[in-house]
């Protein structure tokens, strides 16, 4: 049953990725309002991690931001049809570039792309990837057919992928040779090599591997962070490399990575990843959010 679900989902994802723009996010985002009920795991993690870091707004104002991130989520999903089948063309005008000189600046030079999980990462890392050369972790699925599809989609003009199960060594050597590194450190990993630090005032357990690597490679960091657009299309946008950085001390690192996402989370609430567990690891003694 669930092998023919998923082949019906990326059956309306090809068929969808012929359709303009605004009629793709359209549909995806019609879905997006549907499945905010019939996920109920997702809605309640979503509500309880807005709670958190939005207290200050009222409970209409968080069901809102609620329903908006299911729908900005959903549509990035159905969305990744134009990227993974569309016209290298198409896929220029879908995802639009900015801020690259900051990366062709250190051309030759170990980069480190510091992407959060905003709805479009797969976006940016996609666009990113058809006109340089680029590399990634990611995690293997579940699902075989998502597993394949998904490997595909992200490889198809040549980015790299590495499993995220094959560990460090081999990352660090791809990020030494030149090769930019698209790298994704704002989820719960754990509490292992990582710090608890304020993120929108909650303590969040935070990797230090970005701090690790830099300093490991002397890479320089490079942020990207990709934005939907209303009425379908993404911005990939680079900002200036990181001075400063690592700085020596892990936990100020961690803190610099999410007030940079705390940044950019305020300019658009509603495509942060917020079904994520962030806050699943917490101190010693404290109570589970969920």
């Amino acid at each position: 049953m669930r092998a023919l679900f998923s082949k019906l989902v990326f059956g309306v994802m090809w068929l969808l990725h012929f359709l303009p723009f605004r009629a793709v996010a359209a549909v995806g985002e019609a879905i997006g309002a549907l499945m905010f009920w019939l996920i109920p795991e997702r809605r309640r993690v979503t509500r309880i991690n807005l709670a958190k870091c939005f207290p200050q707004l009222g409970e209409d104002e968080r069901e809102k931001l609620a329903r908006a991130h299911f729908r900005a989520f959903v549509r990035s999903f159905f969305d990744r049809g134009i990227l993974w089948w569309a016209p290298r063309e198409r896929v220029r005008r879908f995802v639009l570039l900015e801020g690259t000189e900051y990366l062709e600046a250190l051309a030759g030079k170990p980069v480190v792309l510091l992407a959060p999980h905003f709805v479009g990462l797969d976006a940016g890392g996609l666009r990113l990837a058809r006109d340089y050369t680029i590399g990634s972790m990611y995690s293997r699925q579940k699902d075989p057919l998502f597993e394949r599809l998904m490997y595909e989609g992200r490889t198809r003009f040549g980015g790299r992928l590495y499993p995220r199960q094959a560990g460090m060594r081999k990352v660090l050597r791809v990020i030494q040779s030149g090769e930019p590194f698209y790298y994704l450190p704002d989820m719960d990993f754990g509490p292992k090599a990582s710090v608890f630090v304020p993120f929108f005032g909650v303590a969040a357990a935070t990797t230090i591997g970005l701090s690790y690597i830099a300093r490991t490679t002397h890479a320089s960091v490079v942020p990207c962070v990709t934005r939907m657009l209303p009425g379908g299309g993404y911005v990939a946008r680079l900002y200036p490399a990181w001075e400063g950085y690592p700085s020596g001390d892990d936990t100020a690192d961690a803190r610099r990575l999410l007030a940079f996402i705390e940044e950019r989370a305020l300019e658009m609430p509603e495509q942060y990843l917020w079904m994520h567990k962030r806050f699943k690891t917490r101190p010693e003694g404290e109570a589970k959010f969920y």
